[in-house]
């Protein structure tokens, strides 16, 4: 068959070859994945047109004593040819001086193979015959026929990636099937991402290219974004790389992009290493957020002492209708400098479901100093002693800049003292600064001191900028839904932003009897995690394309909505994704009021088991009580929802 090698050649198959290796090393695969990677990258050139030969030509001979490898195209060229830019019929030989083709001019050595006329000492190499012959055939697993290579510079749209490209494109000639592009065409099987984006990427196993993502499988992983543009997949027929192991998707032109501008400065919202565009020295004070644990708040940032000294610092008096003690970590009474009385305080603990939240600022109260109210067993009013250090009053806020907005340790004029946010949006019954000129305006004490710039490591190494939008035109990047007012915002992207309440509310880690490990905040699925996810507190699925906390000791997963839910799992939101509704509420509060109820009521949020509003003119369409505000009689199965309870009192 082949003149020019004495050896009997093997007819190989790279599609049988390949399988074949991949279902033998199918339980061994984490083991072999990088000799995987280049086992199907398997690449030679042919010897006698130069021409590589690779999986897409799928068929090729090679000979089992030497290294002679050959496309079986090349080898089946004919002895002799026709109708080959010459009038004569050439013949297919080896001579032994070099020449050079009369087609495309090029030089060779003696000994390359050649179709030659002889009468006309007119040649023609390997690579000019086959075109000539229409050889340029790939077999692509993408396809069911053979694709042909057009022999002509084309402007055209690839059905591969979907971008337009110029250059050398394959087409079914069969059943006009798909247009693609050459660079497309010769992708490898399966990649690793860091090769292809000088490292700016990476992931630890390799990406299989996959040729098509159906809508019904991106419906089932929560629509899953490009891991290097943060885009979404909108044809279900391109082609993509994959990791079906950790739920890792890109573009085709992602997962390639070396070459592509945005890499040069890498300003992409993924999860690439971003180029830092800021100095250190130029921001002393700047805000690394996610604060550590739900215990951490801004205001400690601003105010707490780590002396424990007493400050000096102006305060406001504080608004409490019992007399307060500070007492140190040690639950000693400190108002009195000899005294040595102790006071009974169980701090925040939510591994023994142990709720304590601060009446200023409603954060955990993990140890001391605090003011507690003497009233024992009557009030459990508390406080942070940095709460104590609050201005009583701000001026020229950028959300209210026409009055100066008052400190109040209940809102006025609020039901309860139960008020929502002007900028965050959050219910709260904290403490309050408010507008007492226009009654316009009222702020929880966290929204007060939001600063100019801060950083984030979901999107780290560039600033995040306090902007205002008037409508709800854009989406936070972390919990997906639109928003107006104050957000972050990277000015470098344009396209990543942070509501207020998921940048300030979301810790780094999270406690909770569900697990007995800290939980870590994961912005996207777990690494070698192919299953499901669902969260061990209201036991859903949970969207691992969304931030969530997750122990890579017990593979458990939690909504961050759901953390806070340390005293009974069912007190969670109805959709749980982001910032946990009641993360500013406290609850427990008693109200007696006997126009609404004979007994004193309890201010809790709503569970299943407490059924449906007792009021008789109730607004809500779904009396349903759960995930609602309410006020429950502990005596009787009386319960109302805040509003009705509210409208009952007036």
């Amino acid at each position: 068959m082949v003149f020019e090698h004495e050896h009997p050649l093997n007819l190989i198959d790279l599609w049988s070859e390949q399988l074949q290796y991949e279902e033998e090393h199918e339980e061994d695969e984490e083991e072999n994945e990088d000799e995987l990677v280049a086992k199907q990258e398997f690449k030679c050139l042919c010897s006698r047109c130069d021409e590589e030969i690779n999986r897409v030509h799928r068929y090729y001979y090679t000979c089992g004593q030497c290294k002679y490898s050959i496309h079986k195209f090349c080898a089946e060229l004919p002895e002799t040819m026709e109708d080959i830019c010459h009038p004569h019929t050439l013949d297919f030989l080896q001579r032994y001086v070099p020449w050079r083709c009369n087609v495309c001019r090029s030089h060779h050595e003696p000994h390359d193979l050649r179709y030659r006329c002889s009468e006309c000492d007119f040649d023609v190499d390997v690579k000019c015959a086959t075109k000539r012959l229409q050889k340029h055939i790939i077999h692509h697993p993408s396809h069911k026929h053979p694709l042909v290579c057009i022999p002509k510079q084309l402007l055209y749209e690839c059905d591969a990636c979907g971008k337009e490209h110029k250059g050398v494109f394959y087409q079914c000639l069969k059943c006009s099937g798909p247009f693609i592009h050459s660079h497309c065409a010769f992708l490898p099987k399966k990649l690793q991402i860091q090769r292809y984006t000088n490292d700016c990427f990476d992931h630890i196993h390799p990406l299989e290219l996959s040729y098509t993502f159906p809508k019904a499988d991106q419906k089932s992983k929560f629509y899953p974004l490009c891991r290097v543009c943060r885009q979404p997949f909108p044809k279900e027929i391109l082609w993509i790389y994959k990791c079906e192991k950790c739920r890792y998707y890109t573009h085709l032109d992602c997962a390639t992009s070396r070459n592509e501008p945005f890499m040069s400065i890498l300003t992409s919202p993924g999860t690439g290493k971003i180029i830092k565009n800021y100095e250190d020295a130029e921001h002393p004070n700047l805000l690394h957020l996610p604060f550590p644990d739900p215990s951490y708040s801004l205001l400690k940032h601003l105010f707490f002492e780590k002396n424990g000294g007493s400050s000096t610092s102006k305060t406001h008096e504080i608004s409490h209708q019992h007399p307060l003690t500070l007492v140190d970590a040690r639950c000693r009474d400190i108002t009195i400098p000899t005294s040595s009385r102790i006071k009974p305080i169980s701090y925040h603990d939510p591994m023994k479901r142990i709720q304590l939240l601060c009446d200023g600022c409603v954060r955990p109260i993990t140890s001391g100093p605090i003011y507690v109210c003497d009233n024992e067993g009557q009030c459990n009013f508390v406080l942070h002693e940095w709460c104590s250090r609050l201005p009583a009053e701000l001026k020229d806020h950028p959300a209210h800049q026409q009055h100066t907005l008052i400190l109040h340790s209940k809102a006025p004029r609020k039901f309860f003292g139960v008020f929502e946010c002007d900028i965050c949006s959050l219910p709260c019954n904290g403490f309050a600064y408010c507008c007492m000129d226009c009654n316009n305006c009222i702020i929880d004490v966290h929204c007060a001191f939001l600063p100019k710039e801060i950083t984030h490591t979901f999107h780290p190494n560039h600033l995040l900028s306090r902007v205002y939008h008037e409508g709800p035109d854009y989406r936070c990047r972390m919990c997906g839904y639109f928003y107006r007012n104050l957000s972050f915002d990277c000015r470098t992207c344009n396209d990543f932003r942070l509501h207020v309440k998921c940048a300030l509310f979301i810790p780094e880690t999270t406690r909770n009897k569900c697990d007995k490990h800290p939980m870590k905040l994961s912005y996207f699925p777990i690494e070698n995690h192919k299953s499901d996810y669902f969260c061990e507190v209201c036991e859903r699925e949970l969207n691992p394309e969304k931030p969530f906390y997750h122990c890579h000791e017990c593979m458990q997963s939690m909504h961050t909505a759901c953390a806070p839910s340390i005293l009974q799992y069912e007190t969670y939101d109805e959709y749980p994704t982001g910032v946990y509704e009641f993360v500013n509420v406290k609850f427990g509060g008693r109200y007696e009021n006997s126009k609404v109820h004979p007994h004193p009521l309890s201010f809790l949020q709503g569970i299943q088991d407490d059924g449906e509003c007792a009021s008789n003119d109730c607004d809500y369409s779904d009396l349903r009580l759960q995930y609602y505000t309410i006020f429950k009689c502990l005596d009787c199965k009386f319960a109302v929802h805040y509003e009705c309870c509210e409208r009952m009192s007036n």
